[in-house]
């Protein structure tokens, strides 16, 4: 392993000692001596100590891994990226998987072009019944404001963990904000998609496994992050993209909306559905959102 790496991968990991191998066997077996690992244990309650104990034995010194107190995923990749030594930074969560025989085309690129400051790949999702398809990188608009715009509101740029690589520095300048336990993600790939240059990567870059949620479960997180994520998403991004907090306020709360009323809590769906009103009164023209508003005042 290099003393200078190029690329740092970081997996955090909470209670994955079934498929943490897997993980970083996807890596290892692909490294190159620009390439380093950290695995970051956030205070696990499965048999991931012995797994860590098996994997260090597996790969000796190529393996790093690092036990923290839990704090969360956020609290995982902001250890992560601290100590890690690369220029640059992939984020791999513990149940998905590198794409085979990726890693040396991708330290070409990186080398190739150090001014980047975020990289998109494409990947490919594993349902449960093993169904895979593949999704080619979102395209990027030149400018920062159309591509904030094209990820918070229109929707037209899909990021995720493991499908793109990251400036370190800007990771270290837009840490993850550990208060937030849902969407805390957004922020990030805000800040970072606005901050320098863009690349859309031909490749798939990681086998994202997917499962099923729980609804409950998602509702109940979303409510608690609630509207403090439209001020962490802001709040160091540069005055000429703030005119879209706005629209992205009136959008978050119609998101609540919907959160609240699938999971039955029909006095949060009211509250949220008047604050977009107050926020933006042009969302009475989204009617999907406007005929679910009128059905439960009439429930009243």
């Amino acid at each position: 392993m290099s003393a200078k790496p190029l690329l740092s991968i970081i997996i955090p990991s909470y209670n994955y000692a079934g498929v943490l191998p897997r993980a970083v066997d996807s890596v290892l077996s692909q490294a190159t001596p620009e390439v380093e690992l950290w695995v970051v244990d956030d205070g696990s309650t499965d048999d991931t100590p012995a797994v860590f104990a098996a994997l260090s034995q597996r790969h000796g010194d190529a393996f790093q891994g690092v036990r923290q107190a839990n704090g969360g995923p956020s609290a995982a990749r902001n250890n992560g990226v601290q100590l890690a030594q690369g220029r640059y930074v992939l984020l791999l969560d513990a149940d998905d998987e590198l794409a085979p025989g990726v890693l040396p085309g991708l330290c070409d690129r990186l080398r190739a072009r150090p001014d980047v400051g975020l990289w998109l790949a494409g990947h490919v999702s594993i349902e449960p019944d093993g169904r895979e398809r593949a999704h080619a990188a979102s395209p990027v608009p030149a400018d920062a404001l159309q591509r904030l715009k094209a990820y918070l509101l229109d929707k037209k740029i899909a990021l995720s963990h493991g499908a793109c690589v990251f400036l370190r520095e800007l990771l270290l300048e837009r840490p993850y904000p550990e208060q937030l336990r849902h969407s805390e993600d957004i922020p990030v790939f805000a800040y970072c998609l606005t901050r320098r240059e863009v690349e859309v990567l031909d490749l798939s870059l990681a086998r994202i496994h997917k499962h099923p949620g729980s609804l409950r479960h998602n509702a109940e997180a979303a409510r608690r992050v609630g509207l403090d994520l439209v001020d962490e998403v802001f709040r160091q991004l540069p005055a000429g993209l703030q005119s879209l907090k706005p629209a992205y306020r009136a959008q978050r709360c119609l998101s609540l909306f919907r959160t609240c009323l699938l999971a039955g809590d029909t006095d949060g769906a009211r509250q949220y559905y008047g604050e977009a009103i107050r926020t933006d009164w042009r969302v009475l023209f989204k009617f999907s959102y406007t005929r679910k508003a009128l059905r439960l005042w009439l429930k009243r």
